[in-house]
């Protein structure tokens, strides 16, 4: 028999979010409160199975009598709370912070951020067209910088990772929001193998002494690749889909099922194209993965093809 741990009642709050009176129970977020009322904030760095990071500021809300404006994603509700989602200031934070985003880095393969974009009215291009990609930044003396020319927009692009056969690193996507480091490090994989380097503008994700991921501490469960949010990091059969144009995600059929590579009932998500496999997922809400696998959950699946 299942023991399902229910927890303690909780006492509901009370807030007004743009002018509609929402109760939500204690602890919950802004953010949480803004999704159960239907109102939709975008966020990028926020993630559902993942302590909030604060790091993408594309959630920033107003609280009357707060002097700055506030992350909905880690701000608590509190009694008699009053939130405005879509005021000048807000509208104003967030077209800046997708311009900066968007002209720093490719969000090409990010969801819902032309949209976001559009309805911020956000330009990019307005700090000029993208510098050329650098080279490797992890080849980069601490404290190098490139010139400026003041004519293009400083950029982190720079050339793919593919170093193996299962997922693909290209970090001229990346907006750290460091929940990949999060997925690898203390809140669920413990493996530690990625993590910040540099600083300012040249701080990115790398691994220890920048090596090959072969040759790190990575177990390739592919859990950094199931909560990047723009495509920084990619199952290497979704990269090369996308390389040669035939990836077409309207065109998939997701199937949920459970793991036969051991006893513990992982939920898996077979996405499928063209009757192949060509990514699998597991479902953040489940009891058992809460969207994490291992390495055989994750890619050994290229068995079901073969047969």
């Amino acid at each position: 028999m299942t023991i399902v741990e229910l927890g303690l009642p909780k006492r509901l709050v009370e807030f007004t979010v743009d002018g509609q009176a929402v109760s939500v129970p204690e602890g919950a977020t802004i953010l949480d409160a803004c999704s159960a009322v239907g109102k939709e904030i975008p966020t990028l760095c926020y993630g559902d199975t993942l302590k909030p990071a604060n790091a993408c500021r594309v959630c920033m809300v107003e609280v009357e009598g707060s002097r700055t404006l506030v992350p909905s994603c880690s701000r608590k509700a509190e009694p008699g709370m009053v939130v405005h989602t879509d005021s000048e200031r807000t509208r104003t934070s967030r077209k800046v912070v997708l311009e900066l985003l968007g002209s720093a880095t490719d969000l090409s393969t990010t969801p819902g951020v032309a949209e976001w974009m559009a309805e911020a009215g956000a330009d990019p291009e307005r700090f000029g067209p993208p510098a050329p990609p650098s080279d490797d930044r992890d080849d980069a003396l601490p404290g190098e910088h490139e010139p400026v020319d003041g004519l293009t927009a400083a950029t982190v692009r720079q050339p793919v990772k593919v170093d193996n056969a299962l997922y693909v690193r290209d970090y001229g996507k990346c907006i750290l929001c460091y929940k990949c480091v999060d997925a690898c490090g203390d809140q669920w994989q413990n493996s530690f193998a990625i993590s910040v380097a540099g600083r300012g503008f040249g701080a990115r994700i790398s691994t220890e002494f920048s090596t090959p991921l072969p040759d790190s501490a990575c177990v390739y469960c592919g859990n950094c690749v199931e909560v990047c949010p723009t495509g920084a990091l990619s199952f290497k059969a979704e990269h090369d889909k996308r390389e040669d144009g035939t990836w077409d995600e309207s065109a998939q059929t997701e199937t949920t099922t459970v793991c036969t590579f051991c006893g513990v009932g992982c939920n898996l998500t077979l996405h499928v194209q063209d009757n192949e496999i060509v990514k699998v997922t597991s479902p953040h809400d489940s009891s058992v993965t809460h969207g994490n696998l291992c390495i055989k959950g994750r890619f050994g699946w290229q068995h079901v093809q073969n047969t």
